[in-house]
């Protein structure tokens, strides 16, 4: 049994050009975020996919529909949404320390274990689901990181130093495979 997974970030926000961490928040894609969804639409090849799963926030149903509508069916799955940062929904990303909350929940929010926690079922639905299948996701930064640690078999802290976010090194599409 086995479900690839092609992983897509949601386009710019308005909270990510003004440096804030929406988390549970909905969010507005920016009109940067826009034109990188319209873009991302000529750098994929559809025939592999088979279906869509996107995040049920805002930010991520609209990048979907930017890049997806009219060419694949899309779901909603809350269990990819972004980590619930509690207090800090909408906060600036300085207060928004991953390191310091691998097993300790942000304030009146959720640790990076229990997006894991969340990912681990859904990599279950899917398997149980669309084996065989090629699924794109478009979601968000944790629920990403949360699959370098389920199918890499990594550390949150390895996940965390090597995040492509650090780097700058977006790419139109991640690969993993769930086995």
């Amino acid at each position: 049994m086995s479900v690839k997974i092609i992983y897509f970030v949601h386009g710019t926000t308005t909270d990510n050009i003004e440096h804030k961490s929406t988390g549970w928040l909905q969010g507005n894609l920016s009109k940067k975020g826009i034109e990188q969804s319209i873009k991302l639409k000529e750098q994929i090849n559809f025939d592999e996919i088979d279906l869509v799963i996107s995040s049920d926030l805002k930010r991520a149903i609209d990048s979907a529909e930017y890049v997806f509508k009219d060419l694949k069916y899309i779901l909603h799955d809350e269990r990819i949404r972004e980590c619930n940062y509690g207090d800090l929904n909408g906060q600036d990303s300085s207060l928004v320390k991953y390191e310091e909350h691998i097993d300790n929940k942000f304030p009146n929010g959720e640790s990076l274990k229990d997006v894991e926690k969340r990912l681990r079922d859904f990599c279950n639905y899917l398997l149980e689901n669309y084996n065989g299948k090629t699924v794109a996701l478009v979601a968000h930064k944790a629920p990403q990181l949360a699959l370098e640690v389920i199918t890499k078999n990594i550390s949150w802290k390895e996940a965390i130093d090597n995040d492509w976010r650090k780097t700058k090194n977006w790419q139109p599409g991640w690969k993993y495979e769930v086995i």
